[in-house]
């Protein structure tokens, strides 16, 4: 870690008569260029899609007075002075491209929301990592509520920050989400303290190496004051913490599933315990929560309450409201839901395992597993995690796209476990799927719908997939 003092802040930007183009509608661009236009700058909003919902945002916007280019979002519009983009637009794109040879800046919406943070605006705690960001930002939201703190889980998380920044309640700390794409864009953001969960390979076709990705990430800890929060299972977190440039006394700090070490959180004997936010750290320990307290009490979601324990603490959180506010959490559908037993073996959702690392962390929770896998691979291969889970599997079900991949990996490492592999793509896959995996099951295993895929081969979206098991597992149920 640096030493170096940052600068927290950012130097007010006046927007009264600047040409500022925003890059694509939607959830970040249209409150961007509302927001923009409502402190006096001339904005042009431009967008590579032409389709009813573009129109339909455009015409709303161009009653305020914004011009909209729908169908040309390459192209620099004259006279710009300020881009801000939507997170998912990519740096190679011609846009951007022209504005590095034009010196013009470009920032996120994230950027944009702290440049606009009043001047006594709560303080950010700020979570990213390839998976696991959502659960651990509610968890801390969670933990934060409990201890009486007015907060919000905003960000990559469905609350637009400039909807937190700008609108008119007041909090007294934000619990934020921040995606890859989001800190690419966000220069100046300083967080109170900041937790990376861990590296795995995603969204490479964006950044254009592990690298760039793995900097973009890093980002998150620039500035942080109290605490740079690290896995301590995944070097390459604590790597990007050495590398980063905190203010004066920030600290980094470890969790782990084992027992902790002076400045790490970790569990004991089922209890979570923390050795960094208590005095005479290299012999005192606090006890914050039970395992028990966690739901539900899977490996990598006890990580995940770890460090959301880790961040509440840098904020002089209570231990007491650590415990309550994880026992108060509920995780959203789709993330290691349980749907039902049948005959003996339970039925799990877990179709946000859109990737093999969250896919991995999924299998580990489960002693013995019918697997239901499969769809958009993005890329991926399956070797290192066919190999770690093999184990545990006593069967597999193969749905999607490329389901081959899946299946040549099993037959490189797991080539006694019985495949079934259902050559079809569409929404009704899923019911044979559910009942092969019945059929193949036994008492004390776990059907598990872990598919480390991307659903928009079959479906619409992965609630849509995880919703399509619950219905499947119903119908058996009947």
């Amino acid at each position: 870690m640096g030493s170096g003092k940052v600068t927290t802040g950012s130097a007010p930007y006046d927007f009264q008569g600047k040409h500022v183009t925003v890059a694509g509608l939607g959830v970040s661009g249209v409150p961007a260029a509302k927001a923009l236009h409502a402190r006096g700058a001339i904005v042009t909003v431009v967008n590579d899609g032409d389709d009813a919902r573009a129109r339909e945002q455009a015409a709303g916007l161009q009653a305020l007075g914004v011009t909209v280019r729908l169908g040309d979002g390459a192209t620099l519009p004259e006279g710009t002075e300020l881009i801000v983009t939507a997170p998912g637009w990519q740096p190679g794109k011609p846009l951007f491209q022209a504005a590095a040879q034009a010196g013009v800046p470009v920032w996120g919406d994230v950027e944009l929301a702290w440049r606009l943070r009043g001047p006594d605006a709560a303080p950010w705690l700020a979570v990213t990592g390839t998976n696991g960001k959502t659960t651990t930002v509610q968890m801390l939201a969670s933990i934060l509520k409990a201890a009486g703190l007015r907060t919000a889980a905003v960000g990559n998380i469905g609350v637009s920050l400039l909807d937190a920044v700008l609108g008119e309640e007041t909090y007294d700390v934000l619990a934020v989400e921040l995606s890859s794409y989001q800190l690419h864009w966000a220069p100046s953001l300083r967080a109170h303290s900041a937790a990376v969960l861990n590296l795995a390979p995603d969204h490479l076709d964006w950044h254009g190496s592990m690298e760039a990705y793995a900097a973009d990430k890093g980002r998150i800890y620039e500035g942080n004051k109290v605490a740079c929060v690290y896995n301590v299972a995944d070097k390459a977190t604590e790597d990007l913490v050495r590398e980063a440039d905190v203010e004066e006394g920030c600290r980094a700090v470890g969790f782990t599933l084992g027992t902790p070490g002076p400045s790490q959180l970790g569990v004991v004997e089922g209890i979570l315990v923390d050795r960094a936010f208590v005095e005479n750290r290299q012999k005192n320990a606090q006890e914050l929560a039970e395992v028990s307290d966690i739901h539900p009490p899977a490996p990598h979601n006890i990580a995940n309450a770890l460090a959301a324990a880790a961040l509440a603490r840098a904020f002089g959180v209570p231990a007491r409201a650590v415990r309550d506010g994880l026992r108060a959490f509920r995780p959203d559908a789709h993330r290691i839901e349980h749907v039902a037993d049948l005959d003996g073996v339970a039925y799990v959702d877990d179709s946000k395992a859109t990737n093999t690392h969250a896919a991995q962390a999924s299998l580990a929770a489960y002693e013995s597993i019918v697997w239901i896998a499969g769809g958009l691979a993005k890329g991926a291969t399956f070797d290192e995690l066919v190999a770690a889970s093999a184990k545990r599997l006593r069967a597999v079900v193969l749905i999607g796209a490329d389901r081959a991949l899946i299946r040549e990996a099993l037959a490189r490492h797991a080539p006694e476990v019985p495949v079934v592999d259902l050559d079809r793509t569409d929404t009704g896959a899923m019911l044979q799927a559910v009942t092969e995996a019945r059929r193949l099951a036994v008492a004390g295993d776990t059907v598990l719908l872990a598919p480390a895929c991307a659903s928009m081969d079959m479906f619409t979206n992965y609630n849509q997939r995880g919703d399509a098991f619950a219905t499947a597992v119903r119908e058996l149920r009947a």
